[in-house]
């Protein structure tokens, strides 16, 4: 049947009409619980009241004006991040590869503005996924994803993930930054080995390097504290975020130390729509939640309970899960057999009332809202021994 969109995604056969915390409902009433949330966007579930009553509000009193002029609203944003993070200061955006390529401006600008003009190559890692522009594309390096966007971008030197001796070998005269996710979410949930992002940060000390962390899908809590790094106890230079900033709401941002940010000057970056009245009104509301007392204790109690329950389930059902990997609210259970075997599970919990997201490696990936509780871990996992059992029966 015709469509009038563009035939870019493989669309499954359902429209959702509306949301409740956790749950979707669909053009026919059925309910869904939603352990997709957008792609790790929809943070804080459905409809969450403050975010609501945050934009309702706005909405009434200004949409748009641009970065011609200050909004007040993206100052106390920016404030809060940078007082909750390593970082000294931030720039606005839309999405999650404008928030990356924005630190790859960042990263050549710097360079040259300190006498190191050659240096202009990033070191990147297998797996990755930074976006769909093509400079973000030549940076994951993912076949499926550049096949006929040649010329690729320049810049780019690709090293296995987890693997410091190749990062090492991988440093040149013109290497100029590190670009790694601290997890690889859409590579199949691949938490690094312990102690990797410290010693990329060793690294980066030794070399003259700077270091940039995609947290794009690990931000604003989704690994149980408010940025993934926090977890190995180091400082990134520069660092890209979106998805689960804004709840739903469009918003990206690029966040970076002094140094790096300051050559960023009047005119050398911008963007029409970033740090919009509507989308730092949402994402403030979002802070307002996620920095309130005992929410981020919450998310790491109830990731260790969806773990406890999951783990046993997918030793169970060898047949059908080979792995469970991840950690915190980014969970991934990796599907035994051909492609086919990921699209079967997906479908089946789908056709169950649980929604999960594709991934990787052949991987069902987990990434609910933040404010799941026992009852939603209790309803997923029962769905989830279901569909199992009715898969190898």
């Amino acid at each position: 049947m015709y469509s009038a969109l563009a035939p870019t995604y493989a669309r499954a056969p359902i429209a959702f009409e509306r949301g409740e915390g956790a749950y979707l409902f669909d053009t026919d009433g059925r309910r869904y619980l939603d352990f997709a949330a957008g792609v790790a966007v929809v943070s804080l579930g459905h409809c969450h009241p403050h975010l609501v009553a945050a934009l309702h509000k706005q909405a009434e009193t200004l949409w748009h004006t641009s970065n011609l002029y200050r909004i007040s609203g993206q100052e106390r944003l920016a404030t809060r991040l940078v007082e909750s993070s390593f970082a000294d200061q931030v720039f606005f955006c839309n999405s999650g590869a404008e928030a990356v390529e924005c630190g790859l401006k960042m990263v050549r600008r710097y360079q040259d503005q300190v006498g190191r003009p050659h240096r202009y190559r990033v070191i990147t890692f297998q797996g990755a996924f930074h976006g769909r522009t093509l400079a973000t594309l030549a940076a994951g390096g993912q076949e499926k994803h550049l096949a006929g966007y040649d010329p690729r971008v320049d810049g780019f030197d690709q090293v296995p993930y987890g693997d410091v001796d190749a990062v090492r070998r991988a440093i040149g005269d013109e290497t100029a930054a590190i670009l790694v996710e601290a997890v690889q979410g859409e590579a199949g949930a691949r938490v690094p080995p312990p102690g990797f992002l410290r010693a990329l940060r060793k690294l980066c000390d030794e070399h003259g390097l700077l270091l940039f962390l995609d947290e794009v899908q690990t931000g604003i809590g989704r690994t149980g504290r408010l940025f993934a790094y926090e977890w190995e106890g180091i400082r990134p230079d520069i660092m890209a975020i979106a998805k689960g900033l804004g709840g739903g709401f469009p918003i990206g941002a690029c966040l970076a130390i002094e140094p790096v940010s300051a050559v960023m000057t009047a005119g050398s970056h911008g963007s029409t729509f970033g740090g919009n009245p509507l989308a730092v009104a949402v994402a403030n509301a979002v802070l307002d939640v996620v920095l309130g007392d005992g929410f981020l204790e919450g998310v790491r109690r109830v990731a260790v309970a969806l773990s406890q329950r999951l783990a046993p389930l997918a030793a169970e059902f060898p047949s059908i899960i080979e792995e469970m990997r991840g950690t915190g609210l980014l969970l991934g259970l990796r599907a035994k057999g051909a492609a086919s075997a990921q699209a079967a599970l997906i479908e089946g919990l789908r056709n169950h009332g649980l929604l999960v997201a594709p991934a990787g490696d052949n991987v069902v990936r987990l990434v609910p809202p933040l404010i799941i509780d026992d009852s939603h871990i209790e309803e997923a996992t029962g769905i989830l021994e279901r569909v199992c059992r009715k898969l190898v029966s």
